[in-house]
């Protein structure tokens, strides 16, 4: 039984400055109004024709903020920075340099161009100080003039040299529509990041970073072009992260229904440990009785989990399928983004091992002839990913395997099969996928039927092609994991 679908939460539609932290938005209005009227009463002038902002860093980058002279909250953000996805010390410090509170400055003149900052006044009064003692010390005045008159002017323009070289590392968007759509895009990404910051589920903590790249590659094409060069990729990323929160809310929905349950059986039951447990798996089983009684789809008919054992054996002519990056195989125009192999080839001495093994012992525990497992599948029945540690690295399994598909070292199926039917499979057996349509205006739903249907495509081409020869798995294979009864 599914829980029923709903749209993302109407909170995340729209960011606020410091959301949840009111005071330190009254407290940085407060401040920059304040300087505001220092400048204002001083004749200073405004740094390169801006407003004063307000800065609001976040995990992924910063917003900044105007601030209305009649006290209201700003609508829009004036200018929004992105970090890249895997950010180093520098690219963050980056971040925190442009995201620093705006300096000072003063004007010379009423009738003189131009200002300088405090620091760089300070800067002049201590080379002054210094140039005189320099002087009384013998030091020749041709060199201490130069060095006391440069010494400000480099304090002034080292800044913008700063800013320059950071916002190589920073993907910025300015002006109105870039910053709105940037806006909503954010919104979405933060109710993703809130929801995998409060657990430890692999799932929330994946679609984190796909909400970061996501985010990352919408600032890098409102950064150079305008939005209506790109409108077609733009909309393309905001339907993807729209379809991201709305998965995120049903997990964390189910979530929060399964700790509810938990929760009643303990008081039924105070012997019990405490915490929560992933759903339809108990505590103290392992991984390979796990895939006994988890879901299974034999040719694409979803069977239900039972609640009595059965017993385990070992299936050899399983196959897994797993997605990956598009590629294109020499001059074909079709793109391949996901591959089936045959189970024997986890055993493959070029597949990181023993991970390849141990995946290749879950993968053929308690399956039926000629079943095609996808990946998905295998992360819902270890907890929902939580117990992939235990089991092995499956990125680089299936890096290593794809490596193996493409210089010819084993068989596969490699298909190219449409977005929803790719996110269908990349999905657990119970989940749903819902697709935005932008012609009808709503959410188009699709579910385990659907995911059944895609699996009875993909396992129609594969008994056209064993029937002709079995995948042949590679040469060299290991030993599988042996049990003791």
């Amino acid at each position: 039984m599914t829980d029923p679908l709903r749209p993302p939460p109407p909170a995340a539609a729209r960011l606020r400055p410091f959301a949840h932290d009111p005071a330190r938005w009254d407290a940085a209005r407060a401040r920059a109004l304040h300087a505001e009227q220092i400048a204002y009463e001083t004749g200073a002038p405004a740094e390169a024709g801006e407003p004063h902002l307000v800065h609001e860093r976040t995990g992924w980058g910063w917003l900044a903020w105007t601030v209305p002279d009649d006290g209201s909250m700003p609508e829009h953000p004036y200018r929004i920075g992105v970090l890249p996805p895997s950010a180093t010390q520098t690219d963050r410090l980056a971040g925190r340099w442009l995201a620093r509170r705006q300096a000072s400055r003063f004007a010379l003149h009423a009738r003189i161009p131009g200002s300088l900052s405090h620091c760089a006044t300070v800067v002049a009064v201590i080379a002054c100080i210094t140039a005189f003692h320099a002087i009384t010390h013998g030091v020749p005045l041709s060199v201490v003039l130069p060095a006391a008159l440069l010494a400000p002017l480099l304090t002034d323009q080292l800044p913008g040299r700063l800013d320059t070289r950071a916002r190589r590392r920073i993907r910025i968007a300015e002006g109105a529509p870039a910053t709105r759509y940037l806006q909503r895009l954010a919104a979405l990404h933060n109710s993703v990041l809130q929801a995998a910051a409060s657990s430890d589920r692999y799932e929330l903590r994946r679609s984190a970073e796909v909400g970061h790249n996501l985010l990352w590659d919408a600032a890098g094409l409102l950064r150079t072009q305008d939005t209506r060069t790109v409108s077609g990729d733009l909309i393309a990323r905001e339907r993807l992260m729209l379809q991201l929160a709305d998965q995120v809310a049903q997990i964390i929905e189910r979530s929060t229904s399964d700790d509810d349950a938990a929760d009643a059986d303990q008081i039924r039951a105070p012997r019990r440990p405490m915490g929560s447990y992933p759903p339809r798996v108990r505590p103290m089983t392992s991984a390979a009785s796990r895939s006994a009684h988890s879901t299974s789809l034999v040719k694409g008919n979803l069977r239900m989990s039972e609640p009595e054992p059965r017993p385990v054996f070992r299936t050899p002519d399983v196959y897994l399928l797993f997605a990956h990056e598009a590629y294109y195989p020499g001059s074909a125009t079709q793109e391949i983004n996901v591959t089936v192999v045959a189970a024997g080839s986890l055993l493959h001495p070029q597949v990181c091992q023993p991970d390849g093994a141990r995946i290749h012992d879950l993968l053929t525990q308690g399956r039926q002839p000629g079943e095609i497992v996808p990946l998905a599948t295998l992360t819902h029945e270890l907890g929902g990913g939580a117990d992939w540690p235990a089991v092995g690295d499956w990125e680089r399994v299936t890096t290593d395997l794809l490596h193996l598909v493409r210089l010819g070292d084993c068989d596969a199926l490699s298909l190219g099969l449409p977005e929803i039917a790719r996110a269908l499979l990349c999905t657990g057996p119970h989940s749903h996928v819902r697709a935005y349509d932008a012609s009808a205006q709503d959410f188009v739903d699709y579910g385990p039927a659907h995911r059944a249907a895609v699996l009875d495509e993909v396992d129609a081409f594969l008994a056209g092609l064993v029937a002709e020869q079995e995948l042949w798995p590679g040469d060299d294979l290991l030993a599988p994991i042996t049990r003791t009864a």
